[in-house]
């Protein structure tokens, strides 16, 4: 391992348990890369504390001798941001899992940054609890990386993001330094929040071990439906019409043609209609009283071309498959390019309107597929690349069209990452979302907790 100091292998050697740390060739790849394969992982350790002062001591020994780190979880990102592609150590979370008592009173649990996602969702459902940031890596992703990139997911539209469930955290700055923020206060109005720096920061300013979060109420019986549409613009018709509905959304979710027929073609599911349609909405509600009538008025005034109801929980997951398996479909039968935008949702229909004339001009002919969390003005937008074309030319070209979608961003004042964050992916596109004020006092802060600039280095800017 010639890219980390004799002296800090002699340290990790003397000072921590004999399967604390792993160069197996199969441990450097896996622990390596997320959800990503633009770049290479090439780290020169991987880590696996299991406790609080583990991180502590390993990152003041990784900062006494400059050694940069990853930190990372459960890897499900699409920003780069927990790729080691330059020799960096690994710190894995992997091994940090421990949920504490839920406090059914104060509605909080205390959990490991570690513990997998759809875990803290069953650890609460024994108490008719939940932790409800939801989405469809939710069976890989963990505590720690969801707050790290202030996760949004497929409910933001009824909870919010992530940073609105998390009432304390224990993290673990460069140089080992601990610091205890908020604790389970609901109330804590002494100052300026550090919690919140944390949230959403991508572990380039302190590696998050522990959390507090807030739990809700689980919701009432609910009624999953899918609907088919003309158009985007037909998608948005049908959410302002959700949102005059005397209903209680839980998600709104599209996808388009494209979406549903790689997914078919990678996965034995069925096809939702006789007939295919353009666009398809996939509606969770809270049951209430009067739904099937507002889906018939739906019909009578021509805002759907077909729709159903599930009628089984069975049927509801079938639907749900069918909007959560997207992602891996996409990846599983091609390389498609990822830009994951949002906008206010009261710009999305200028914005869509506009859309088409960008890709029909930077992507002739090019499959593209369109799938997103509508409600929250979220669009994941996938360029496909074509079979005959090469990786390396479909990057360039690639990158080279998201100027002009980035602007089109810039022009709705959106944003050029709704929920997966900058990573490496996204350095570039970042003046189009934050000024340069605004991208000065990141600098700053990051300098004044990673003096060294060892965490997560290369992570949102230089």
């Amino acid at each position: 391992m010639p890219n980390l100091p004799a002296a800090f292998l002699d340290a990790l050697n003397q000072q921590f348990p004999a399967d604390f740390a792993s160069a197996d060739p199969d441990d450097l790849q896996n622990f390596g890369r997320d959800w990503t394969r633009v770049f290479l992982p090439a780290p020169s350790l991987i880590v696996f504390p299991r406790t609080t002062d583990e991180v502590s001591r390993v990152l003041a020994l990784a900062n006494t001798h400059g050694v940069a780190v990853v930190p990372s979880g459960g890897r499900t990102g699409l920003a780069a941001g927990a790729v080691a592609k330059d020799g960096e150590v690994v710190l894995s979370l992997s091994r940090m899992r421990r949920m504490d008592p839920v406090d059914v009173s104060g509605g909080t649990v205390r959990v490991q940054a570690g513990a997998i996602t759809e875990v803290v969702h069953q650890h609460a459902a024994e108490h008719d609890l939940t932790w409800p940031v939801d989405f469809a890596s939710k069976g890989s992703s963990q505590v720690g990386g969801n707050i790290a990139t202030n996760a949004g997911g497929v409910k933001v539209i009824r909870y919010g993001l992530t940073r609105q469930w998390v009432l304390g955290l224990e993290v673990v700055l460069a140089d080992g330094r601990v610091l205890e923020l908020g604790g389970a206060l609901e109330k804590n109005n002494t100052g300026v929040d550090l919690r919140q720096l944390f949230i959403g920061s991508e572990g380039i300013l302190g590696v998050i071990t522990e959390a507090t979060l807030k739990l809700t109420r689980n919701p009432g019986k609910l009624d999953v439906l899918l609907f088919a549409v003309t158009d985007l613009a037909g998608v948005l018709r049908l959410f302002r019409e959700v949102r005059k509905a005397p209903l209680v959304p839980m998600a709104y979710e599209f996808f388009t043609d494209v979406c549903l027929r790689r997914l078919l073609k990678h996965r034995a599911l069925r096809a939702p209609f006789a007939e295919p349609s353009s666009h398809y909405v996939l509606l969770e509600v809270e049951r209430g009283d009067g739904l099937e009538d507002w889906i018939a008025g739906l019909f009578e005034r021509d805002l759907i071309q077909d729709g159903v109801l599930a009628q089984s929980p069975q049927e509801a997951a079938e639907l749900w498959s069918l909007r959560e398996g997207i992602s891996e479909s996409l990846s599983a039968t091609g390389m498609p390019h990822k830009n994951d935008i949002s906008l206010p949702v009261a710009a999305l229909e200028s914005f869509a309107s506009q859309l088409d004339a960008v890709f029909a001009a930077r992507y002739p002919g090019w499959e593209i597929a369109v799938f997103g969390h509508v409600g929250d003005g979220n669009l994941h937008i996938n360029v496909m690349k074509p079979d005959d074309m090469e990786k390396a030319a479909f990057l360039a070209h690639a990158k080279e069209a998201d100027r002009a979608l980035f602007e089109l961003v810039c022009a709705h004042k959106g944003s050029i990452s709704a929920e997966h964050g900058i990573g490496l992916l996204k350095k570039a596109a970042l003046p189009y979302t934050r000024s340069a004020d605004e991208i000065a006092i990141m600098r700053g802060i990051k300098a004044v907790l990673d003096p060294r600039g060892i965490l997560n280095p290369g992570k949102i800017f230089d």
